[in-house]
């Protein structure tokens, strides 16, 4: 696995193992045969202490998540979600992948049901979205909520990297959001919280790119902080017919990557016929078989194309000719595409 992974590991390993032999060490019996609970006894945590010392002496001399069959290294995602793993996965038994891929359902199921389950119906307002990851489960996140004030808000964001990693970091991103943003007025609030949150809890080598609009569905006026994303579009039609794209650029770093960020806000007004397109970079970086990504002066002629029909059917539109011109039904980096319209 990467030096990185290995380090994260080694100092998880760490932690625990000092925290286990604290408790032990300091507690009280009635307190330690409380917490271990009826069937569990006192030498069974002693033996955990014990494996955890093996293991971090393993991982020391770089000899954790090294494949027994093959004596290479098992891959990153499989031992960031289990230390232990000792097979490459191309050598598990069919009873330890079965395991395996029962864990990575139950994963994928969890995350699905942390994503927003349907659109909001706002009078006026059209709303769809879509989210494919590229593996069981993915880094990116994108839900719909209320600001203090009552106005909608409207994010997106992408963990930098994908797989088991990225979803366990998107589940906390999105879990802190759920609190923060109910609290907050502006999106400027918001991610000055989060990023003072996220910005040490984060490994050195991921980071977070994430768009907060804060909609009045009333007005039209849309506020928003661009920490790093992809600048989604607001796209306009002319009398005469002819669409033009105002692209919504980063306000502020991405989340976790500079501890005393300043994120500035941006101001903007969807008017009847417009949409607000928000993408993450698994769109535009799209490639086909011949290696050649399908890029963002595509994506804009295919959404000037679509731009009259509703927001179901461009969101389907996009993925069709995504997987046309992947030649694939699953994307190499995970998916997400918000398409917002006014109707009145």
């Amino acid at each position: 696995m990467s030096k990185p992974v290995l380090e994260k590991v080694l100092k998880t390993l760490r932690t625990r193992h000092a925290e286990i032999r604290s408790w032990l060490g300091k507690s009280r019996k009635e307190e330690i045969s409380l917490r271990l609970g009826s069937g569990v006894s006192l030498e069974a945590a002693e033996h955990e202490v014990k494996q955890l010392a093996t293991a971090i002496s393993k991982a020391e001399r770089e000899e954790l998540g090294r494949c027994e069959v093959c004596h290479d290294e098992v891959e990153d995602h499989l031992f960031e979600m289990d230390y232990t793993a000792c097979v490459c996965l191309e050598h598990l038994s069919p009873e330890q992948r079965s395991r395996l891929e029962n864990e990575l359902e139950l994963s994928q199921k969890v995350q699905r049901a942390l994503l927003p389950q349907a659109a909001p119906s706002i009078p006026g307002w059209e709303i769809a979205a879509f989210s494919q990851p590229a593996s069981v489960v993915g880094g990116d996140y994108f839900d719909f909520l209320n600001f203090g004030d009552k106005a909608r808000a409207i994010i997106i964001a992408d963990v930098m990297g994908k797989g088991m990693p990225a979803s366990m970091l998107m589940a906390n991103m999105q879990a802190s959001l759920r609190i923060i943003v109910p609290e907050a007025n502006a999106p400027n609030d918001v991610v000055v919280r989060l990023n003072r949150l996220f910005h040490h809890n984060i490994s050195l080598t991921k980071f977070v790119s994430l768009f907060i609009a804060h909609l009045d569905p009333h007005t039209g006026q849309l506020s928003y902080v661009n920490a790093g994303h992809h600048p989604p579009f607001v796209l306009r039609r002319s009398p005469q017919g002819v669409i033009s794209f105002e692209a919504l650029r980063p306000t502020g770093p991405a989340i976790g990557l500079v501890e005393d960020s300043v994120f500035t806000t941006g101001e903007t007004a969807l008017n009847r016929g417009d949409l607000l397109v928000m993408y993450t970079d698994g769109i535009v970086e799209t490639r086909s078989g011949s290696a050649e990504e399908f890029g963002e002066n595509r994506f804009k002629e295919l959404l000037d194309r679509v731009s009259h029909r509703t927001v179901q059917e461009i969101t389907q539109e996009v993925r069709t000719q995504l997987h046309a011109f992947a030649g694939k039904p699953t994307p190499d980096d995970d998916t997400t595409l918000i398409v917002t319209k006014r109707n009145t």
